[in-house]
């Protein structure tokens, strides 16, 4: 088990928030992630590591939806925007794209940005540090938990675009 993985069942467990936890084979992207978790494409909590001006952080998303990249450069006033290559990735958490859990401290180092499309499901559904291990809670119990800071940065998805 991963260490990323171990500090979430300890933070939950802790908490004593319910969740599910499955074991699955491993998945690259959110769509096999889904599949693998019988669960809708939506509720999946896609978590990006950006680099902006203030440094690294977690922009989570719904994994049906495309990042905003200028709603993101715009809320920090800022044309500079890249994301967190693989070494970067790997340096700062141990993990590999694909694995990214949406959590701040004392998972991970990051200070944690939501989007309202991760919000208006009941549930979220993650990679736990693993790209073989899957949680699914109720997001008002992580958004209680995590206390994310939320701004649209979302594209619409493509039957309303």
């Amino acid at each position: 088990m991963s260490s990323v993985m171990q500090r979430i069942l300890e933070l939950l467990d802790g908490a004593r928030i319910e969740y599910r936890r499955i074991d699955h084979e491993p998945t690259r992207t959110s769509e096999e992630s889904a599949r693998a978790r019988g669960a809708p494409l939506r509720i999946g909590g896609k978590t990006l590591i950006l680099h902006h001006p203030g440094g690294f952080a977690a922009f989570v998303l719904s994994a049906a939806r495309k990042l905003d990249s200028g709603a993101v450069r715009k809320h920090f006033g800022t044309r500079r925007l890249r994301f967190a290559t693989r070494e970067e990735l790997f340096e700062s958490t141990g993990l590999v794209p694909g694995c990214v859990p949406p959590f701040g401290p004392p998972v991970l180092p990051f200070e944690v940005y939501a989007d309202p499309s991760v919000l208006e499901n009941e549930q979220i559904a993650f990679n736990a540090g693993s790209l073989t291990t899957s949680i699914v809670m109720a997001t008002r119990d992580w958004e209680q938990l995590v206390c994310p800071i939320v701004f649209s940065f979302a594209e619409p998805p493509d039957d309303l675009a």
